[in-house]
This record gives C-alpha cells, sequence and structure tokens, in this order.
C-alpha cells in the first residue's frame, strides 16, 4: 500500500535535514492523505486524496 493520492499522484519525497553546523541527515516528507468515499462513474470506490485535492473540489463527495 503506497501513501499516494491516488488523483493527483502525489507521494513520500526525500531529502535532507540541515542544522546549523550543516550537518545532513535524511528525512522524509509525507502528503497529507485523507481517505475517503466519492462518486466516479457512477459507482462509489474508496480513494485517498490530498488534502490539496480535496480543497481544490476536484472530486464529488459520497454521503
Amino acid at each position: 500500500m503506497s501513501r499516494q493520492c491516488d488523483l493527483c499522484g502525489k507521494s513520500t519525497i526525500f531529502g535532507n535535514t540541515v542544522s546549523h553546523s550543516k550537518n545532513r541527515t535524511r528525512r522524509t516528507w509525507r502528503p497529507n492523505l485523507i481517505n475517503m468515499k466519492t462518486m466516479i462513474g457512477g459507482t462509489v470506490l474508496s480513494v485517498k486524496l490530498c488534502a490539496r485535492c480535496l480543497k481544490s473540489n476536484k472530486i464529488v463527495k459520497h454521503v
């Protein structure tokens, strides 16, 4: 099971935390994913969406 938005494909990215003394340690940034039910093609599906897709009304919520 991947940490990825089903709509836009946003996923985990990797990089470095850089301290004041320029020491670098690896870290990750994870997307803000929300599980919800939505109506796609006339059927109700459970999808993982990032907060940006949900906020921009790219989908229709199923209540």
